[in-house]
Order: structure tokens, then sequence, then C-alpha cells
């Protein structure tokens, strides 16, 4: 049951990557059923809280009228940011589930061991590499073509200068 609900989660990681946003996705599982959905939105909404696990979180608070999610499981393709675990601390959430560690911003095992921090009022449980070769290949695939458009966008920005220079 964990793959299908990895699977919901990089399809929502799926939607971010073809409107041009990091591709992250998350889903909140209540029971058998998804109670909260989300995926990265900050460039759409020049907002820095957009982050999957956020929005996600947000949704299922509201599906369950409650601001504890202490009967529910977060499955999230990327290892959370420091943010996201703190959300997810205070939100009460008893079990991670994450595929791909990020070795720049991960606050659970990469940099920071936030949720399973013993000074704090909540600790999770945290199930690491949940078909982690998926998620890691849409980031990867991600910032390979994010690089190779700049490039190119350069070289163009280089060739336009070039010609109006020649014009004057």
């Amino acid at each position: 049951m964990e793959r299908h609900y990895m699977e919901e989660a990089l399809f929502e990681a799926d939607q971010a990557g073809l409107i041009g946003e990091v591709p992250i996705g998350a889903v909140i599982v209540h029971g058998d059923q998804i109670v909260g959905r989300g995926h990265n939105l900050r460039e759409h909404g020049n907002d820095a809280t957009m982050h999957a696990e956020v929005r996600a979180i947000e949704e299922a608070c509201a599906t369950l009228h409650s601001w504890r999610l202490e009967d529910c499981q977060l499955y999230v393709t990327i290892e959370p940011c420091l943010m996201c675990s703190g959300a997810i601390i205070n939100s009460r959430i008893p079990v991670v589930y994450y595929g791909a560690r990020d070795p720049k911003a991960g606050a659970v095992d990469s940099l920071y061991e936030t949720l399973t921090d013993s000074r704090l009022n909540h600790r999770v449980t945290v199930y690491e590499g949940l078909m982690a070769k998926s998620a890691g290949e849409r980031m990867v695939s991600f910032f390979q073509a994010a690089r190779k458009r700049q490039k190119a966008e350069k070289k163009a920005r280089k060739a336009a200068q070039r010609a109006e220079r020649v014009e004057k």
C-alpha cells in the first residue's frame, strides 16, 4: 500500500514539473484515504512557503477539520526541508515516508535530524527510500533541463549584445 501512496506523491511531483516548479509532491493519508495533496508552487505563487508538504498539510487540516493530524501518514518524494519538518512536527503527523534524500536542504537525515530530535515535543517515525530512484530521477532531470535552459538563454543574450554592437 505504501507504494501506491508514494506513486500518488510522484504524480503530484509530475504536476509541479509540468508547470516548471521543482518536482516535489506529497500526499497525506488518513485511514486508507488521501486527505491532502500538494506539489511545489513557490514560483507560481511567489510564496516561499508553498512547498508540497505544507500544501498537503493545509488541505488535510481543512479536510479533517483539525490542525492535529495524529492518525495520518505523510508521503513525500524528497526529504523534507527545515520549514516542512517544522510543519510536520506542529501538525503532529506521526509517520513520514520519503523517497530521495536532499543533501542541500534535507532536515530529516541529511543536514539535520529534526523529526527524530528528542528535545522536541513530538517525534516522527521516518521511513526513507520509498521509490527513491523515481523521485531522485525527477529532480536530476529537472535541474539538468534548467541548467541547459540557462545556458541557452545566456548564449542568446550574448548573441543579441553582439548584434546590437554591430548595428551601432
